[in-house]
């Protein structure tokens, strides 16, 4: 906790307010860096400063999760809004108006510049170089630091917006507006000068068990880690601009020499699998569930902690998990832990996905809500809560509380580095080896924890590169649900317009199936290697008991099983399901009396009887790629045009892009004089 109380007293500091535009950045040096910069203890304060950018509200304390983890088969937010809107990034549709969007950018920029000014500061101060090796071992390490997260900006920044204004040059240091004015770089030479600044800086870090803090600050490993995953960002595909037209919505494309990236991905990926100074040891659910406890290991699965600070920063647990509704403000008891918000949803399909034996299946996905005082009621809706963080699954803040829930964001995982070391040695091997495999059958074998299942499976997916890489990019989805992870998968690999097409399909398809009938349900299943029925048959009617229920002049009591490996609050009731009832439909023949029941799929939010189709949240939650016209004809986004298709006759390797890349904000456009300008359609 004292890393956190560090990062308070940072904020309070160095000022928190995002800037009006990023070549206006108040720029750190006004305060007086020769003194700052010739005492250790006063650059440490100084680079809690940088540290403090990533828990702002418009980056990963709030605005990345909730508003920029982009729709997928994963992540997944409903809406039925029938036009496009300026701030609508997860369904593709924003205009270059979006304020929302250009606070992401400047508050990205803001951390751009205030590690840039560390690290030139810390260069020229006159400790730095120091003849005693402890001091300059402790000097090298911040500097690491301040550069990693440097890269974090960045990378957030081409990853959202392609390529964009780039100097490792503080603001501070420009002789004139004019040299503010930076030129617009390409995201892949920007991706190679961080790799190699980062290279070289890794090499004098330390490892997180050496870090007072551990995996609440950056060590060598998470500079390993953040190498691997901008090489495989820069290796991959991007939407590139139509310079010629910028109308047109680009093309995805990769660079010529893009095996060189995945070299270096596997290569620093290994380095952190060699290292030996993480593992998978702690069982999947409690990860997070510690993270929700404020508990820090520094040796299992999470590399790189963001320490947000309780009742002062972060959204992670109330943007995920159950809602909790408030009553004038606060809750009742036994609901002690106030309002949440739970916006961060999960594709109602996604449960689908897993394995019946897989551990995370039903911790992750959750499929109720709780009232005021505590009553859980199901949640029948087009998305499900992303239960992996919840505030309920921590100690109380109180009955008023809201955000600020202080939980830690794992930004890096070992599971990720080994899922990344398996694809890139794929890419490069054009097929699994067999240290690929193994770091497969890893993460694989702590969501099972049956060595002869997850054998099986894995002699099933290693036979060519293709096959590796669906099951490599298959463990990626179902491991990092609400960690912004699958759509960017989904676009280096180039298979987001694919995904897309069968995600708006399983949504649409059910919903008619649900009601008379669709001829969608049976491409979607084998797509998704099912049973061509499977889709038709998945349970519309759910049987179960809430907190107390009175049939027939009985009353039935649900008590919390007391156990956090089954449910992690143990203090609020639960609602049972009739066993499977989830996954496999039943149909009520009298012996569930004790039993209250829901249709999940035929209800208001997935089918418009008035309308006779499926409602405007199942035909609009894509509308920038995919949605139905006036009439419910299906149709598809070509360069800003709705073009009329028949699902069953299109060509899945010609679809159009995705348009996932965001605008350059307004305001940068009009203040750069023609410096920037918009492609992709905007």
């Amino acid at each position: 906790m004292k890393m956190k109380k560090l990062f308070i007293l940072a904020l309070v500091a160095f000022g928190f307010a995002s800037c009006d535009n990023f070549l206006e950045v108040e720029s750190p040096s006004k305060y007086d860096d020769e003194y700052i910069f010739t005492k250790t203890s006063e650059i440490e304060r100084a680079l809690n400063g940088v540290y403090a950018q990533l828990l702002n509200g418009n980056t990963y304390g709030n605005y990345y999760l909730a508003n920029l983890c982009l729709n997928s088969d994963v992540d997944m937010w409903a809406s039925g809004t029938e036009t496009a809107t300026d701030d609508s990034y997860r369904r593709f549709d924003s205009t270059p108006l979006g304020s929302a969007g250009s606070k992401a950018w400047n508050a990205a920029y803001m951390g751009v510049e205030y590690a840039n000014n560390f690290i030139a500061q810390l260069e020229q101060s006159t400790i730095y170089n120091n003849e005693d090796e402890d001091i300059q071992a402790q000097l090298d390490q911040m500097m690491g630091e301040a550069k990693v997260l440097r890269a974090i900006f960045f990378h957030d920044l081409v990853v959202l917006w392609g390529d964009v204004p780039f100097s490792l040059t503080p603001t501070s240091e420009a002789d004139n507006n004019e040299a503010l004015l930076l030129p617009v770089t390409d995201r892949t030479e920007i991706h190679k000068q961080l790799i190699d600044d980062l290279k070289e800086a890794s090499e004098k870090m330390k490892f997180a068990s050496e870090i007072e803090n551990g995996v609440e600050r950056i060590s060598k490993e998470a500079a390993w880690t953040m190498i691997a995953r901008m090489a495989l960002t820069a290796g991959g595909y991007s939407l590139r601009p139509d310079t010629a037209n910028p109308k047109n919505y680009g093309t995805m494309e990769r660079p010529s020499n893009y095996k060189e990236f995945y070299q270096t991905a596997m290569e620093y990926a290994k380095k952190v699998i060699d290292s030996g100074t993480h593992t998978l040891g702690k069982a999947y659910n409690k990860v997070f569930i510690d993270e929700c406890n404020y508990i820090v290991t520094s040796n299992d699965d999470p590399i790189f902690e963001i320490p947000f600070a309780k009742n002062s920063t972060g959204s992670v647990g109330y943007i995920h998990g159950p809602s909790g509704a408030v009553y004038e403000g606060a809750t009742v008891a036994p609901n002690i832990w106030g309002a949440s918000n739970g916006g961060a949803c999960l594709s109602a399909f996604y449960r689908f996905f897993f394995d019946e034996a897989d551990k995370r299946r039903d911790f992750v996905n959750g499929l109720w809500d709780y009232t005021y005082d505590g009553i859980p009621n199901l949640r029948n809706h087009l998305t499900v809560r992303n239960n992996k963080w919840s505030k309920f699954w921590g100690p109380s803040m109180g009955v008023e509380s809201a955000g600020n829930t202080g939980i830690n964001y794992p930004l890096m995982r070992y599971a990720d580095v080994l899922l990344m070391y398996a694809e890139a040695a794929n890419e490069i091997n054009e097929g699994p080896t067999a240290e690929a495999i193994e770091a497969l059958k890893q993460v694989r074998m702590r969501a099972f924890g049956d060595a002869a299942k997850v054998d099986e499976y894995v002699a099933t997916v290693q036979g060519s590169k293709e096959d590796f890489l669906k099951a490599v990019l298959d463990e990626r989805k179902l491991e990092f649900a609400g960690e912004n992870m699958r759509w960017r998968d989904l676009v280096r690999n180039n298979l987001y317009s694919e995904v897309l097409f069968y995600s708006f399909l399983r949504y649409f398809g059910v919903s008619e199936s649900m009601a008379s009938g669709s001829d969608y349900t049976e491409m979607v299943s084998v797509y998704d290697g099912k049973d061509v029925d499977f889709y038709d048959n998945i349970p519309s009617r759910i049987y179960y008991k809430a907190t107390t229920v009175d049939n027939d002049g009985v009353t039935h009591t649900n008590n919390n099983p007391q156990n956090v490996d089954i449910y992690p609050n143990t203090t609020l009731d639960v609602i049972e399901f009739y066993p499977n009832t989830l996954y496999v439909k039943e149909t009520n023949t009298g012996q569930y009396t004790d039993y209250q029941y829901s249709d999940f799929f035929i209800n208001s939010s997935w089918y418009d009887e008035a309308e006779g189709m499926p409602s405007t949240s199942v035909r609009y939650s894509f509308y920038g790629f995919m949605r139905t016209d006036v009439k419910g004809n299906i149709g598809i986004v070509k360069n800003g045009t709705l073009e009329t298709i028949n699902p069953t006759a299109v060509d899945v390797e010609q679809l159009p892009v995705v348009r996932y890349i965001l605008p350059y904000p307004n305001d940068v456009i009009q203040r750069g004089g023609g410096v920037y300008k918009n492609y992709y359609g905007y």
